[in-house]
């Protein structure tokens, strides 16, 4: 399970209205009749217009300044192997969010506890996703695109009479490169804005910076983490916690569906891995056999090399070697994969 969230950025400022993140959600229902069509819902509503959501967004702002974010976004993308456990399934994945969103709220440091009552938010589905720029698959089959712009280039200079060259075999050339390139999707070299293959479902939630009654901020890209201040000489509860959040909506799904979570999956082990590499490679090797085996797999998966090691499991302190080859092959792919490493 990876979530994130983020605040809308317009340039260098914030936008002062939802219009052009709502517009942008609904690019999926484009030429889809209206009965197959993915509609924005909310905790209690299973079909809210766009035109709806940006008016409700847009009026909740009272008191924020021009150069405040207005509203955030929540993106919940579930891993192939999750959403292959809830058979893809929409309705569960709506079931899911409303929860989620429970632990979002309670997520919030503040003297008065906050519900999810409290929360103004707006979730949308989507199917499919595309390869973006900063795609391992991208980068990875970035030299050999570079290399063929270069040709094709060539190509039309030789076509005008600006170049010398033979024509057929640097399209030959060229061919062999697109072969050679390491990610295809259908046979073609994966470039940008290609669609995705398998189950890529995931859900946008939009959230408002303030409260249900347009009264208080609720923020979780706040500076403070859950912690108490003295403000006019009176302790106060602020901030938001973000590790208890993702622990939390992590658990939910598992209770929910009764999805049974291999370490490498978790959100505890994404954070030993930054913090503590040989602890997450030592606490990995220490698997039971069956759940170290799904672990690699799941890993390999993502598009991380696993070196074939021969670790002894009862002698985790004597592979340091060994881990800091398997941590180069990791570092070369922390963005793939669900497992967020």
């Amino acid at each position: 399970m990876y979530i994130s969230i983020t605040k809308q950025h317009l340039d260098t400022t914030f936008s002062q209205s939802s219009g052009d993140f709502v517009a942008y959600l609904e690019k999926e229902n484009k030429d889809k009749a209206p009965e197959i069509q993915e509609h924005f819902f909310d905790q209690y509503n299973d079909h809210v217009s766009p035109k709806h959501v940006v008016k409700d967004i847009d009026g909740n702002t009272a008191k924020l300044r021009k150069n405040a974010p207005k509203f955030y976004s929540l993106t919940i993308s579930p891993s192939q192997r999750e959403l292959k456990h809830i058979g893809n399934d929409p309705e569960k994945l709506r079931q899911y969010v409303r929860e989620a969103m429970k632990d979002y709220a309670s997520s919030f440091n503040r003297d008065t506890p906050v519900s999810v009552d409290s929360i103004k938010y707006y979730a949308k589905i989507e199917y499919e996703r595309t390869y973006k720029g900063f795609d391992r698959e991208i980068k990875e089959n970035q030299p050999f695109r570079a290399q063929i712009a270069k040709l094709e280039h060539d190509l039309v200079k030789i076509r005008t009479g600006e170049l010398q060259g033979n024509s057929q075999g640097i399209q030959k050339t060229i061919e062999q490169l697109r072969v050679e390139a390491p990610h295809h999707v259908d046979g073609k070299m994966v470039t940008q804005g290609m669609k995705k293959q398998g189950l890529q479902t995931h859900v946008h939630i939009i959230v408002s910076r303030k409260d249900m009654t347009n009264t208080f901020s609720l923020s979780p890209g706040s500076s403070h983490k859950a912690s108490e201040a003295t403000l006019n000489g009176k302790p106060v509860k602020r901030g938001f916690d973000r590790d208890g959040f993702f622990e939390k909506a992590e658990k939910t799904f598992d209770k929910l569906f009764k999805y049974e979570r291999n370490f490498v999956e978790s959100y505890t082990a994404h954070k030993m891995y930054k913090k503590d590499t040989y602890k997450f490679f030592a606490h990995l090797m220490a698997l039971p056999t069956n759940e170290k085996s799904a672990a690699f797999k799941m890993m390999g998966k993502s598009g991380i090399h696993i070196p074939n090691l021969n670790i002894p499991t009862n002698q985790v302190q004597l592979a340091l070697k060994a881990f800091k080859q398997l941590k180069r092959t990791i570092d070369v792919a922390k963005d793939a994969g669900s497992i967020g490493i």
